[in-house]
């Protein structure tokens, strides 16, 4: 399964050993390897080291990069790679704001273009839906956008996929009635996946471990931060311009990303050594250079066939997968509620202007600040607990934070933006407290699932994001007849006794996750060392 998930980039310490972040660089492969174009049985084989020595031994050519020669892009210059880091983070953030600068009008289309306001709301919800979209029928979608990236390489996949973004961004900005603003949106939508699938892999070609630091760091702010931009911006520009500007913006600045991507130099190793590989075989006449992703191949059907259904099998038979991928669409599905929630709180109830409105968002901003500052302490806790034997348990120490402090926030929210006499500070001091929440809850479970499964990784963060990104999509078509009829109060405090109902997930887990993943089939079996135990007894 193509492409390094941007969860393991995430994690702190890395959630992928040195050789397995290497297996995913030049092979491009999850799971067991599969050497079935080799005339010679290679059933024995279990890593890359291995693979290129058997190839050697029959003779083969084995193709690498060669240290010096500016081959390898960790060996480029740093302007090169921060070129690369840049645009990729714009065209990450043109996605994320894409996806959420409507919200900051949705009312004055409703007017002009004679519609309803849920019909509106699906510009939201068919945007959001095309992130996670996976039928094979469709080649935009993230699972089908994954094994084609392995094929022409990841430059290729953000030219053609911000290309259409930017196209189909248009058709918005001009529409005539509502039917052609939801349509365009869904198109849009599915076109602008390419980015949010392939980010992570980006970052791992061109950065080593010690080395992605800021460029994390710039990667956080885009796709954490993104969606919250959206809303700030979109209300200012609606207010100041009119909502089809909203459109316009967002039309000129995914231009600018397709300029940038023009220029893009392509990072994928195998995709440059394939190249380096037919070069050689075509100079020298010699058919045995070869690359070990092209000794490795499968068929492109096996490819699509494997992306699209592993992770469709993880979700449904894997605990830790099914539970976590489950919390983790609650989280992402509040995130988008309060796009329309908090404009309830402060345009509706307290009636503040769109561009005001818009500001609040900014407290969302302040809590995911907080939490991304404190992450080191969560690298701390899982050194100190991991000193004996690292184990994926020792991840969820964040989670377990956040799981306490996500329904504290959610209540404030329900019990303060329900009433224009209480001070503005209640609603944004509960929206910086969510922010706070959903970045120790984000990082940490993803963190656990990339650890629980680090041999299917990517298929495993594929399945989650799926779901995720469904429920986020249905966001739109429910939560404003769910405030209205409910009463804000009641539908706040639903959504709080909800959190605290799955508060104990990352708790069970990090009590008895051992023994689950020691009795699935795909799980890794990494145990807790007893020595820890009985020191932390003791101490």
């Amino acid at each position: 399964m193509p492409s390094e998930p941007i969860e393991a980039e995430f994690a702190t310490p890395p959630a992928l050993s040195q050789a397995q972040e290497e297996e995913f660089r030049q092979l491009e492969l999850e799971g067991p390897l599969h050497v079935s174009r080799l005339p010679t049985s290679a059933e024995n084989i279990t890593s890359i080291q291995e693979l290129e020595r058997k190839l050697t031994r029959d003779g083969f050519h084995i193709v690498g990069f060669e240290k010096g020669q500016q081959e390898d892009p960790r060996e480029w210059s740093r302007g090169r790679k921060w070129y690369i880091t840049l645009t990729t983070a714009f065209l990450c953030l043109a996605v994320a704001m894409g996806s959420s600068i409507v919200t900051g009008d949705l009312q004055d289309p409703v007017v002009e273009l004679s519609s309803t306001q849920e019909i509106l709301n699906l510009t939201v919800t068919c945007f959001v839906i095309g992130f996670g979209l996976w039928l094979s029928t469709i080649p935009n979608s993230p699972l089908a956008f994954a094994p084609l990236s392995e094929v022409v390489g990841r430059t290729p996949m953000y030219q053609a996929s911000i290309f259409l973004y930017f196209i189909f961004t248009l058709p918005s900005a001009l529409a005539k009635n509502a039917a052609t603003l939801v349509v365009a949106r869904q198109i849009a939508g599915l076109a602008a996946s390419a980015p949010m699938c392939n980010v992570g892999g980006s970052i791992a070609d061109i950065w080593s471990v010690e080395e992605r630091g800021v460029p994390m760091a710039i990667f956080s702010v885009t796709i954490f931060m993104g969606p919250c931009i959206g809303p700030l911006l979109g209300g200012w520009i609606g207010e100041r311009a009119g909502w089809r500007w909203i459109y316009w913006v967002l039309f000129i600045f995914a231009g600018c990303c397709f300029l940038l991507t023009l220029f893009l130099p392509e990072t994928l190793a195998p995709v440059i050594l394939r190249k380096k590989a037919a070069k050689l075989r075509k100079e020298t006449g010699d058919s045995k250079y070869m690359t070990l992703e092209e000794a490795e191949k499968r068929p492109l059907g096996e490819v699509f066939k494997t992306a699209l259904l592993r992770p469709i099998v993880l979700l449904f038979t894997e605990v830790i997968v099914i539970l976590f991928s489950f919390y983790l669409a609650f989280v992402y599905s509040l995130l988008y509620l309060l796009f329309f929630a908090m404009p309830i709180a402060f345009s509706e109830i307290r009636g503040y202007s769109s561009g005001i409105t818009g500001v609040t968002f900014l407290s969302i901003m302040m809590g995911i600040s907080l939490a991304m500052c404190l992450l080191p302490f969560q690298e701390r806790t899982y050194r100190a607990y991991t000193q004996y034997g690292t184990y994926p348990e020792a991840r969820l120490f964040g989670m377990m934070v956040g799981a306490i402090v996500l329904p504290i926030g959610l209540l404030i929210f329900a019990f303060t933006g329900a009433y224009a006499h209480v001070n503005f500070m209640g609603p944004c001091v509960a929206g910086a407290i969510f922010g706070f929440a959903m970045i120790l809850i984000y990082v940490s479970a993803n963190s656990y699932i990339v650890d629980s499964y680090s041999s299917f990784a990517a298929s495993a963060i594929a399945a989650k994001t799926l779901l995720r990104s469904e429920v986020g999509a249905a966001v739109p078509l429910y939560v404003e007849q769910m405030f209205s009829h409910m009463g804000f109060q009641w539908a706040g405090l639903l959504l709080a006794l909800v959190a605290i109902v799955i508060a104990p997930i990352p708790f069970v887990f990090y009590r008895y996750g051992e023994r689950i993943r020691c009795s699935s089939k795909r799980a890794t079996k990494s145990i807790r060392r007893k020595e820890r135990v009985l020191e932390d007894v003791k101490s």
